[in-house]
């Protein structure tokens, strides 16, 4: 039952002052006035908690518990309401003397919207977002430049290897996510590599966030010079035609080849603590999609309203870690 407190003075000193309309209402003994036994009226922001954290539908939030009495007392129609006042549009914050590592990165609902993120390595305060259609490089440019004009100082970034990105975001120190390079070597060369080359070159990425970057390049050279002639081995074609005979090996190496120079900028003595991974984004991203998948049926217009005020209802440090 709800607790019979005074609503104007807070005092518990209160007595029953009869039935109205078979409604019970209470005197305060201490300021005089009178009130019915009314649980508070719920507030947007605890509505709004219950929806994008605790996994309640409209309906388990309207409904009436005996337990929980005093939590809501409203219909549907009036959770709907409340929800459609929430701001749908992203306010971008005041970044003023902040400064720190970024991740950046985008994820996708379908094939045509997203959302393009930029949060702070050190308390997980989302810095940007935006709604996209595409992944396109000026994507990453205006979160770049939305973040810096908010007068956040960037220090470093993370992204995940869309290549374009290391030439216009050259300003910056980029780290290349080491998981994500471990996953492109995986994609081509499996979990189970058959050849001898394959296998030691999958063993020496797997390895990578362990070692030190002089160590790391000093074994991959190896490597190169080790399997040379397997790498350089060329098959012909029956129209006379050669070309190499191990090419997905030979396009793994390429790939290492390009972000190298990148992998290891978290090493460098002006970019200490800096991440060598996009965790910490990827586990916002799957945090977001866990509770937006509990609302299905959502209109695209809905998703992104609840997607707005889930970033903007959490708090700094509250965003998903790896």
């Amino acid at each position: 039952m709800y607790l019979k407190k005074c609503p104007y003075c807070k005092s518990s000193d209160v007595k029953k002052s009869g039935l109205r309309n078979h409604i019970q209402h209470y005197k305060c003994k201490s300021c005089g006035k009178q009130f019915q036994n009314k649980p508070p009226k719920p507030s947007m922001e605890s509505i709004w908690s219950e929806y994008l954290n605790a996994k309640q539908t409209i309906s388990e939030i309207a409904k009436l518990v005996p337990i929980c009495r005093e939590k809501h007392h409203i219909i549907e129609s009036t959770v709907k309401r409340i929800l459609r006042k929430k701001a749908d549009t992203w306010q971008q914050p005041d970044l003023t003397g902040m400064s720190g590592y970024v991740h950046m990165d985008a994820t996708y609902w379908g094939h045509n919207w997203g959302i393009m993120l930029c949060i702070d390595d050190a308390i997980g305060k989302v810095l940007y977002l935006a709604f996209i259609k595409h992944e396109k490089t000026q994507s990453y440019v205006d979160s770049v430049e939305g973040v810096t004009a908010a007068g956040y100082h960037i220090k470093g970034i993370v992204i995940d290897g869309k290549k374009d990105l290391l030439l216009v975001l050259k300003d910056y120190p980029i780290q290349m996510c080491q998981f994500h390079l471990t996953q492109i070597v995986t994609r081509y060369l499996t979990h189970n590599p058959k050849m001898k080359a394959s296998k030691d070159l999958a063993l020496l990425i797997h390895g990578l966030k362990h070692q030190k970057k002089e160590d790391f390049e000093q074994d991959y050279a190896d490597w190169k010079e080790r399997y040379k002639e397997f790498l350089n081995k060329r098959t012909t074609h029956k129209d006379g035609k050669t070309c190499y005979l191990h090419r997905i090996v030979r396009m793994v190496m390429h790939s290492i080849d390009f972000y190298l120079p990148y992998l290891f900028t978290y090493q460098r003595a002006d970019c200490v603590g800096m991440p060598n991974t996009n965790n910490k984004i990827e586990g916002t991203f799957t945090d977001l999609k866990k509770n937006l998948n509990n609302h299905s049926g959502l209109t695209i217009e809905h998703r992104k309203q609840f997607i707005t005020a889930y970033f903007q209802s959490k708090p700094e440090g509250h965003l998903n870690s790896p």
